[in-house]
């Protein structure tokens, strides 16, 4: 081998054979060198090198950045490469949910008579909520929550990935879950998610809010928006919070107002205007405030602006928030409202469909949204109240939490005669206090249960003029009982007598418990006629006999809790009625007898505006007794007003008639009045008063100063009536029929002391109705005739009209002793009510009223 090496490329020479423990050669034939003393070999310094050279801190610092930089890259490539398979598979997996049904769920509104004031609402739960359409939506408030909420609204797919990347880096640093979200995110996590803060939710509303972006235009998401949204004070949605915080509708908000109740989203609970303190909202509230305006003012330089504002408007309302009006107390169901929600709620619920199917669901009637009409008045809400504070006793409270036997109760209800709309009551104490309405629950009806007894009796054919017994102490035959007029003594322990013989009108005026116990008992059927007739007229049967009942009882209540057939007392009134269904069923007798199914609801319209219920008028009528039976009795009670017992109710402008009625609990010694009452009406209205004590059946006489139904019911009644009335035009009531028809028992008949009938006067211009009852003659006018004759003729001027001949003449004339008749001539004066004493009831059966 030449010296230096081999020539290039030659094979190296053949080392020879190996001795024993040499190395085996390498891949050049060259065996390694052996190790060196105290120092490497030459592998050893190979390695060194290359350690030096990556120790050498001036050596290939660029390749290595280079080659760190590859690595960072080629995992953040694999990182996005799942990321966006990651993506790819949520958006597919994750699906838009059902929307949440606490978010769907919109208040149903109450409203007056006429659509427009509202009485209350029903909601679910705490919350809320009435939504508008996209259409009823004001632009104003659109411009206002974009202004406050998310500006880029109008250029973002749903998602804001720069907020999205802003709040991983403060979650991770901070430790924090929360973040911004856009508009749509809001609404989506208000709407389909829960309002936990996680991660995973966070991309699940990131997924929705793409699909949602969409499926729905801009414009539907920021009204969805803005009827989900929380603005504190418990109202959800714009509209609610219009109402909440300034008392109006949405649509009637300024460019100010709607900049408030944006900027109070983003705190709703620290904006408060109403907070004091440090912490006070409205000092917090104005930057945010000024912050919304001057993000308006940005949405109309870019021309994205919806409404019609100008700058110099956005400039001057940042000096200060609009004025908020003080906040009112919680009384959604406070003073008489809870009373006449349940009166709405409960008729709602009991109204069915063609197929007998309820119309409406509690949780339909809470949650879906319904506009309800209702048939009550303002006005006659606000005057029934008003009269029975006036009249009530003073130092009588209607809640006594020491001791409720010491309370007094009053309920009141006024009936429109010609249709049976409730139009006002009055159900005592305050809702939020005791939810019993004592204007439906009622107490013992006592004497306003007679004119149904004098009804059927004209009906089977007695009349007004027949007479009946006026003494007390009547025996029932069959039984132990005796009946009881008032003014019992010591002395005359079965009452007052009027005399053996008292026709129907001067039974009624006076209130003569035995005159009506003894016509009960001559009717075909005996009490069994009276039930039937107050059933007919409007007085709901007991429970037990509803399958029985002659009439649709749909009343409020539904059902009266011991309205029982088998009463043979039942027109001394034993039964507990409420003065609802008292005042409809008196309402029937002025109605001419055609009784309407007392309501209180009269038109229900669904959320989006359709009539899904209007009352119909010729469903609730029902000729419940005769037009001329109708017309006696109206005019028996015109009487009692004129001249019996209820002379406190006739102050009144209008003509009116009505009733006393005082109930007695217990027998004998240890009987007491338990209620008084006045029912009564005019030809347009009808209303009933009631005052009770305690559980309904207290003791009200001895710790009433007046116990009777003339003196503080009648009065509250006149209160009420004459302020409902006065506006109204003078009505009159039809004359009375004077029915005398065959009646089917005998010894009832008038005696020759009997008032008689109205002579008939002549008329030109007589009525049918007054020609048919007798009441006027029509004058027949002369023919026409060229030629005088000598003979004049009938109706010749000058001449009498002819008169029927006192042979002809039915009605006998009044005599000395007429006062023997009526009752006049006793020297001893019945109680006012005529119906009192504490014991009229017989002397061995409890619970039996006068």
């Amino acid at each position: 081998m030449p010296p230096g090496g081999g020539r290039p490329g030659q094979r190296p020479p053949y080392p020879g054979p190996r001795r024993p423990g040499e190395p085996p050669v390498d891949r050049l034939g060259q065996r390694p060198a052996g190790p060196r003393p105290n120092g490497p070999g030459r592998h050893g310094s190979r390695l060194d090198g290359l350690k030096d050279r990556f120790s050498d801190p001036d050596r290939d610092k660029k390749g290595l950045a280079v080659r760190i930089g590859k690595v960072a890259a080629i995992f953040a490539l694999v990182m996005a490469l799942i990321g966006s398979a990651a993506v790819i598979i949520s958006y597919n997996m994750i699906s838009v949910p059902s929307a949440n049904e606490a978010f769907q769920a919109e208040s149903s509104f109450v409203y007056y008579a006429g659509g427009k004031k509202e009485v209350g609402r029903f909601q679910a739960g705490d919350q809320n909520r009435d939504a508008l359409s996209v259409d009823e939506m004001p632009d104003l408030v659109k411009d206002a929550a974009v202004a406050a909420e998310d500006r880029s609204f109008y250029e973002n797919n749903g998602i804001d990935l720069k907020g999205i990347a802003r709040t991983l880096f403060s979650n991770a640093t901070t430790g924090s879950q929360g973040g911004a979200s856009t508009i749509t995110q809001q609404y989506v996590k208000n709407l389909y998610l829960t309002q936990e803060r996680t991660y995973s939710r966070k991309v699940k509303e990131a997924v929705i809010s793409l699909k949602i972006s969409r499926q729905e235009s801009k414009d539907e998401i920021l009204t969805g928006y803005l009827n989900t949204v929380y603005f504190g004070r418990g109202a959800y949605g714009v509209q609610a919070a219009a109402k909440t915080y300034f008392r109006k509708s949405a649509k009637d908000l300024n460019i100010k107002e709607a900049a408030a109740l944006t900027a109070i989203l983003n705190n709703p609970n620290g904006f408060d205007p109403e907070k004091s303190g440090k912490d006070a909202g409205g000092t917090e509230l104005l930057g945010r405030y000024q912050y919304v305006l001057k993000g308006m003012a940005d949405l109309k330089a870019q021309g994205k602006a919806l409404s019609e504002y100008d700058e110099a408007t956005l400039e001057k309302s940042k000096a200060a928030l609009p004025k908020f009006p003080k906040p009112r107390a919680d009384s959604r169901l406070g003073g008489q409202k809870g009373h006449a929600l349940t009166l709405v709620k409960t008729e709602l619920k009991s109204l069915k469909n063609e197929k007998g199917e309820p119309l409406f669901t509690e949780e339909e009637i809470d949650s879906k949204g319904l506009k309800v009409t209702t048939t009550l008045s303002s006005k006659a809400m606000k005057t029934a109240e008003n009269a029975v504070n006036d009249v009530r006793p003073g130092d009588k409270k209607s809640v006594n939490e020491k001791n409720e036997k010491n309370a007094l109760h009053v309920g009141a209800a006024t009936v429109d005669v010609k249709t049976g709309a409730l139009k006002g009551f009055y159900g005592g104490q305050d809702y939020l206090k005791s939810q019993i309405n004592w204007a439906a629950n009622g107490g013992m009806a006592g004497s306003t249960m007679k004119p149904f007894t004098m009804a059927a009796a004209l009906d089977a054919g007695y009349s007004l003029k027949d007479t009946w017994t006026g003494e007390g102490g009547m025996e029932i035959p069959g039984t132990e009982l005796v009946v009881r007029n008032s003014g019992q003594s010591d002395a005359d322990p079965t009452g007052h007598s009027y005399g053996e013989y008292v026709t129907g009108i001067k039974a009624m005026e006076e209130s003569i418990n035995t005159s009506f116990v003894e016509m009960s008992q001559a009717l075909p059927n005996n009490h069994k006629d009276v039930w039937e007739q107050a059933v007919k007229a409007g007085i709901p049967p007991m429970e037990q006999s509803a399958n029985d009942a002659p009439a649709d009882y749909r009343s409020m209540p539904a059902y009266s809790p011991d309205m029982d057939p088998t009463d043979y007392l039942v027109t001394l009134g034993k039964a507990q009625v409420s003065p609802v269904n008292m005042a409809n069923a008196f309402a029937t007798i002025a109605n001419g007898g055609v009784r309407n199914t007392v309501h209180v609801v009269s038109k229900v319209v669904d959320a989006e505006g359709e009539v899904v219920y209007e009352w119909n008028q010729r469903d609730g009528e029902e000729r419940a007794m005769s037009e001329d039976a109708a017309d006696d009795t109206s005019y028996s009670l015109q009487e009692v007003v004129k001249n019996g017992t209820g002379k406190s109710a006739g102050v009144i402008a209008q003509p009116a008639a009505g009733k006393t009625g005082t109930a007695t609990m217990g027998s004998g010694d240890e009987s007491y009045v338990s209620s008084a009452w006045f029912a009564g009406y005019t030809p347009q209205l009808s209303t009933a008063v009631m005052y009770v004590r305690g559980s309904g059946n207290g003791r009200l006489d001895g710790w009433l100063d007046s116990y009777y139904g003339a003196s503080y019911p009648a009065e509250t009644w006149a209160e009420i009536m004459g302020t409902l009335t006065d506006d109204m035009d003078i009505e009159e009531f039809p004359e009375p029929a004077w029915m005398d028809g065959e009646a089917p028992e005998d010894g009832h008949a008038p005696s020759l002391t009997a008032t008689p009938d109205p002579t008939p006067t002549p008329s030109k211009d007589c009525s049918k109705k007054d020609e048919r009852k007798g009441l006027c003659i029509p004058i027949e006018e002369p023919e026409e005739s060229d030629e005088p004759t000598g003979e004049p003729t009938d109706g010749w001027p000058g001449q009498d009209p002819s008169t029927p001949d006192e042979s002809e003449s039915t009605e006998p004339n009044p005599t000395e002793t007429a006062c023997d008749w009526f009752g006049d001539c006793e020297s001893s004066s019945p109680p006012a009510d005529g119906n009192n004493g504490g014991g009229n009831n017989p002397a061995t059966e409890e619970g039996t009223t006068q």
